[in-house]
């Protein structure tokens, strides 16, 4: 029996592997050289697409841990895979929109080390058995 915890984490993973797939295609075929004009965007665009989908797969393991742990732990049930989900977005997507030029730098930049801190941070609640 799937709880709310499961079924969100669920989501996120879906929401995650779907989309890196789609951004990652859109990558190596529509913007091929756009990316390749632009020194080592190419290389990040596949950073942010791996770690996407890395995490993707990470939170849909964890929604599979959610569904067995009983429901009155449900205020820690989730916390380190939902860190873990809202740093991916925040990781890659800092890096697509550094790698399109889109946004300024300066704000843009300082996002991507705090994504991967979050995801950092939700490991480590993984590990704590938060998740």
């Amino acid at each position: 029996m799937s709880n709310d915890s499961s079924t969100t984490l669920r989501q996120l993973a879906s929401f995650l592997g779907g989309s890196g797939v789609g951004l990652g295609a859109f990558g190596a075929h529509a913007l091929k050289e756009r990316l390749l004009s632009k020194s080592g965007a190419s290389e990040n665009w596949r950073t942010a697409v791996t770690y996407q989908l890395l995490h993707a797969v990470a939170l849909l393991s964890l929604s599979s841990l959610a569904s067995n742990k009983s429901t009155h732990s449900k205020t820690s049930s989730y916390s380190g895979g939902q860190l873990m989900a809202l740093g991916t977005a925040m990781f890659s997507g800092s890096i697509y929109l550094l790698c399109l030029d889109i946004g300024p730098k300066k704000l843009v930049g300082p996002i991507t080390p705090l994504g991967g801190l979050m995801m950092i941070s939700g490991w480590i609640l993984v590990g704590m058995g938060k998740y």
